[in-house]
């Protein structure tokens, strides 16, 4: 299978995951224009109440002007860690695999990377190694439609930017790899497009076995 292109994701969908399956590397968009409403910046997680976003706030999004996802940066004057924190404490802490894996995550927030794109990548490398995925992560360096070659690209790439968006998740496409439905924490129906956290959180280090 190809390498696959995507652009970085705050906690991505399962989908993100299950399209690597196979794949002989990740290819990270670092140069492409911000964009809003996007998974760049948010996740989908599953609450008492039904799906819920988790946005991060970010510095010159809403600028008219071009900026590059990889020059974002986090705004931490407002204080979304908490926020974010407690919502997952709130929607998962009674999960069987929660406490397995929150102090490694508390771990990353903390650490309050200036850039989206850093915190990003953080987060993907150690879902990496919860799904023990083990093919290379590289960074684009250049921005380049689809149909154009370059030097990043010598063989082919499956390009998956932005596949996955909160709008579309919900209702994937035919093709889409959504993974094996499994028990969630609320609701009797399976709900598709959350962030992998739910997943993890459910089903620990089995996790992987649900991509497929």
């Amino acid at each position: 299978m190809p390498a696959v292109l995507f652009e970085t994701q705050y906690n991505p969908p399962a989908a993100f995951f299950a399209e690597l399956l196979g794949a002989e590397a990740l290819w990270l968009e670092a140069h492409e224009n911000y964009r809003k409403q996007t998974y760049r910046n948010r996740c989908l997680i599953l609450t008492a109440q039904g799906v819920q976003p988790l946005t991060i706030p970010v510095i010159d999004g809403n600028r008219s002007e071009k900026v590059l996802t990889s020059e974002i940066e986090i705004d931490y004057r407002q204080n979304w860690v908490h926020r974010h924190w407690r919502t997952l404490q709130t929607a998962y802490g009674g999960t069987p695999y929660f406490e397995y894996y929150a102090e490694y995550l508390h771990d990353i927030y903390q650490q309050k990377p200036r850039r989206l794109f850093e915190l990003n990548e953080a987060l993907l490398r150690f879902y990496f190694r919860c799904l023990r995925l083990r093919l290379p992560i590289h960074l684009t360096s250049e921005y380049v439609p689809f149909t154009s070659p370059s030097p990043d690209f010598p063989s082919p790439v499956l390009d998956r930017r932005d596949w996955l968006t909160p709008k579309t998740t919900a209702t994937p496409e035919p093709d889409r790899k959504s993974g094996r439905p499994y028990v969630q924490t609320f609701g009797k129906d399976f709900v598709p497009g959350l962030s992998i956290l739910d997943l993890l959180f459910m089903q620990g280090p089995a996790a992987g076995s649900f991509l497929t």
